[in-house]
C-alpha cells in the first residue's frame, strides 16, 4: 500500500527522478514525448500516432491536435493538473484526485508509456525510475501555493535559467504568467484565483524563495 493514499477531491505534489539519478530527459524529442504523454492522457483515449504528433511539435512547437479530441479529454479527465516541471533527471507535479483511482490509473499509464518509448528509442532495457513515484498530500492552501512556487522555481538549479524560470518551455509557469498553451487541458484555477492578475503570481514565485515547501524535507538529495 502507498505510504501516502490519495483521497477524492484531494492535490499531491507527485514527484521521481532516475534510476542511479540518471536523466530520463536526454534531449528535446524526450521532453516533448513526456509532454504529450503528460497531457493528453489525462483521459481515457489513447493516441497510437504519438510519434508524429512530436514530429510536429518539433517543427511547429504545437501538438497537432484536434478541438474536438481535446475538448473531450477535458471532459473526462481523472486528474487534474495543475502544475509541472521537467528536469533533466527528474519531473515535478503537483495533481488533483477528480475520480476515486485517478492519480494512480494516471501516473501507471504516464510512466509506462513513456518508459516503454524512452528504452526503445535509446536501445536501453530495464527501469527507467527509480521505484515507485512520491506522493505528498497538500494539506492546506499554504502547502499548496508554496509547493507550486518550488515547482515553478525548480529550473533555477540550473546554470542557464537561474531567474529566467517564466521562459523554460518545460515547466507550467509561462501558461500561469504569459499565456496558456494547452486549451484547457492545465488546471490554473485554483491558483490563479489566489491573485488579482498574472502579474502577482509572477511577484509571488520571485518572492517565495526565503522560504521552502512544507513537504520538501526529503527532496534535497533528488536535486543532486
Amino acid at each position: 500500500m502507498r505510504k501516502t493514499p490519495i483521497s477524492l477531491g484531494e492535490y499531491y505534489h507527485i514527484y521521481n527522478r532516475g534510476n542511479d539519478k540518471q536523466n530520463i530527459f536526454r534531449d528535446e524529442r524526450d521532453r516533448i514525448r513526456f509532454l504529450f504523454l503528460l497531457l493528453y492522457l489525462q483521459g481515457k483515449e489513447s493516441f497510437p500516432n504519438a510519434g508524429r504528433t512530436v514530429t510536429h511539435f518539433v517543427r511547429h512547437r504545437v501538438f497537432n491536435i484536434k478541438a474536438e479530441m481535446v475538448t473531450k479529454i477535458a471532459g473526462e479527465k481523472h486528474i487534474e493538473l495543475v502544475s509541472f516541471a521537467l528536469m533533466p533527471n527528474h519531473f515535478h507535479l503537483i495533481l488533483g484526485e477528480k475520480i476515486e483511482g485517478g492519480i494512480a490509473r494516471y501516473m501507471q499509464r504516464l510512466l509506462n508509456a513513456y518508459t516503454k518509448f524512452f528504452n526503445i528509442r535509446h536501445k536501453r532495457s530495464g527501469h527507467l525510475l527509480q521505484g515507485p513515484y512520491r506522493a505528498v498530500h497538500l494539506k492546506d492552501n499554504e502547502q499548496l501555493l508554496y509547493t507550486s512556487a518550488y515547482v515553478h522555481r525548480n529550473c533555477r538549479t540550473l546554470p542557464d535559467w537561474k531567474n529566467k524560470e517564466e521562459l523554460y518551455p518545460w515547466s507550467s509557469l509561462q501558461d500561469y504568467i504569459i499565456k496558456d498553451r494547452w486549451s484547457g487541458l492545465l488546471d490554473k484555477k485554483l491558483i490563479q484565483e489566489q491573485f488579482s492578475k498574472p502579474s502577482e503570481y509572477k511577484r509571488w514565485i520571485a518572492e517565495s524563495g526565503a522560504k521552502d515547501p512544507l513537504d520538501l524535507i526529503d527532496l534535497a538529495d533528488l536535486e543532486n
